[in-house]
């Protein structure tokens, strides 16, 4: 629990000593931003910590497009010409490239890659080509790796002994999902066989896919697919109580779930709080649902600020509140590029694509923790995993399933772990990368409740700590007098949180430009075609995210975003991008966590 008095230590100690840290070694300055975007250091058990290592990312990006080997062919698949297109760039022969997923979006077309050995894939060495819809390519990521004395690729050690290694090792029990055999690139530069099995703890919410190599029996690295979050959090352009409840008549969208909400697989109808796309519930999925007030799907229930929220009308009200928040970012994010075939979370998929059977699973009142709240992704067809607490920072308690923005906070980290990597919740593993997915989630919630073209000052999680001064540092602003933290200010933070308020921080900005420059639209959550910013910022928030790398850093991100403004708008918005990325650091020559403000010639 981070108190308002705690986070302004903090930060003040940080201003305190900054001036020592303002001119490190370029030496220094590239070892750190090389370690947040491949390092990670995992908090297993309080006394045993992993450090997980990922393959530095290269990333391209190329305006119009550029041709590839299958340019002059007759007709065209974008997953064997990415393959072909891979292979060229990386000197490889295609016999060492597996096409992993990929799908055909609205403005592009993305395929997802595998380097392999004997057959076996890399865990963690990919790829990603996309095409733009004259068949070119606008980006190629890729962190192969080049390594030698690569061990066998038949296992020496039993299955049933790194299954128990790996309980032993994370502190928790195999889930039964099929193990697979893969490489795993270790950070020496060398290379490991492993069983990769996932490892559950159902009382403290872990949930780890575990890498243990097949030749020595140890756990090797993981992959952890609950992201954590600190917060304060109606229709959902609400964010705290105060605003006051409303009653909404079938708000859902029947473009994106097409059975509408409370058909739990495509054709069978329920009566609580379980869907296609959700279940909400308070410790059983079978037993803890809400269930309908009155026949005809009413679930009104009136929460009670002055009694304990787990009463029976409270609760209640919880479960629905979320079970609507959820299935509402569902259809916005649906609408705007989360479809079945980018991976998203439905039980039934119509026949369009991805692996179905992965609903969210939303634990509300949850008791395995207080103060907080998470989201486990694992791969496209295992279901999305929300937790929320009670805050019990007041009396009575306060319950985080009422406050929207850690709602869609959380859910969000869904869609930025499914939707970069193609679909694997392994793509966001790294210290950067993974306080990006906290400032995507930030500016998600920031962004559904905005109600007009004004950007004032944004501030998180008020209602659960009961203080108008939310749990973050700074409110997000446009004001570098209200909110310093820039692309620099990741010389000195460490935190995936931290890092967070900078991601989310810039990405205000970009909002505030995109507006001021366009617009805004009231329809934009159930609209996303026309240009107002709001509807462009979106747009490209989830364009951007199938375009980069796997474990992106601030850099590769930004250079994501300017390229699906090109693919979608042709390049549009560049010079409103660029001066919004530049205002706080991340202009063209920005590298090494050292701030640049320049753009292209032009802007």
């Amino acid at each position: 629990m981070f108190s308002k008095k705690f986070i302004a230590s903090v930060f003040l100690a940080v201003f305190c000593v900054s001036p020592a840290l303002a001119t490190p070694t370029d030496a220094s300055n590239m070892k750190r931003a090389l370690d947040h975007a491949t390092l990670r250091v995992r908090q297993i058990t309080p006394d045993f910590a992993l450090e997980t290592f990922h393959p530095e990312s290269d990333f391209e990006t190329f305006g119009e497009g550029i041709e590839h080997p299958h340019s002059k062919r007759a007709t065209f698949h974008f997953g064997d010409a990415g393959k072909a297109f891979a292979a060229s760039k990386l000197g490889l022969d295609e016999s060492a490239i597996k096409y992993h997923s990929g799908y055909e979006g609205e403005v592009s077309s993305h395929a997802f890659f595998r380097q392999t050995h004997e057959g076996v894939p890399f865990a963690n060495a990919v790829a990603n080509v996309a095409f733009n819809k004259d068949n070119k390519v606008v980006t190629f990521g890729s962190n192969f790796v080049k390594a030698s004395n690569i061990p066998p690729s038949a296992p020496s050690v039993a299955l049933e002994d790194a299954i128990k290694t790996a309980e032993a090792t994370l502190n928790g029990k195999f889930n039964e999902h099929p193990p697979t055999l893969e490489y795993v690139a270790l950070k020496d530069g060398s290379v490991a066989l492993t069983h990769v099995v996932q490892i559950q703890d159902e009382t403290t919410g872990a949930w780890y896919e575990a890498f243990v190599d097949a030749h020595e029996n140890k756990v090797q690295t993981v992959t952890d697919f609950v992201a954590k979050a600190s917060y304060r959090v109606l229709p959902i352009t609400k964010e705290v109580l105060t605003e006051g409840f409303e009653t909404l008549t079938n708000p859902q969208d029947l473009s994106a779930s097409p059975a509408g909400w409370h058909s739990t697989d495509g054709t069978t109808n329920s009566t609580t709080t379980s869907g296609n796309n959700v279940i909400s519930y308070k410790s059983s999925m079978t037993t803890g649902l809400t269930t309908q007030s009155s026949t005809g799907l009413n679930f009104i229930f009136t929460q009670n600020p002055s009694q304990a929220p787990t009463v029976a009308a409270n609760l209640n009200a919880a479960r629905t509140n979320n079970f609507y928040l959820v299935n509402t970012v569902h259809d916005i994010t649906y609408k705007y590029g989360f479809t079945e075939a980018a991976f998203n979370f439905q039980q039934n998929n119509f026949g369009k694509g991805g692996t179905g059977n992965d609903r969210v699973t939303a634990s509300i009142q949850d008791s395995a923790g207080t103060d907080n709240a998470d989201f486990a992704t694992p791969g496209d067809g295992q279901s999305g995993h929300m937790r929320m607490f009670l805050w019990d920072i007041t009396n009575p308690e306060r319950d985080g399933a009422l406050e929207n923005d850690i709602v869609v906070h959380e859910n969000t980290h869904g869609v930025t772990n499914r939707m970069t990597g193609g679909g694997t919740g392994r793509c966001l593993q790294t210290t950067e990368s993974g306080g990006m997915g906290e400032g995507w989630s930030d500016a998600m919630a920031e962004w559904t409740e905005h109600k007009d073209a004004t950007v004032p000052d944004y501030v998180l999680g008020q209602y659960v700590v009961n203080d108008a001064a939310g749990i973050r540092s700074h409110p997000y602003s446009t004001s570098a007098m209200t909110n310093p933290l820039r692309y620099s200010s990741l010389k000195t933070l460490t935190e995936v949180h931290d890092i967070g308020e900078v991601w989310a921080n810039i990405l205000h900005n970009v909002y505030a430009a995109l507006v001021s420059a366009h617009g805004f639209s009231a329809t934009a959550h159930t609209d996303p075609t026309g240009t107002a910013g709001n509807v462009v910022f979106l747009h490209l928030f989830l364009d951007a995210l199938p375009l980069q790398p796997c474990n992106p850093t601030f850099v590769t991100g930004r250079s994501a975003w300017i390229q699906a403004d090109v693919n979608r708008y042709g390049g549009a918005n560049k010079c409103i991008l660029w001066n919004a990325f530049a205002s706080r650091g991340l202009g063209v020559n920005a590298a090494n966590h050292n701030d640049d403000t320049s753009v292209p010639s032009g802007c």
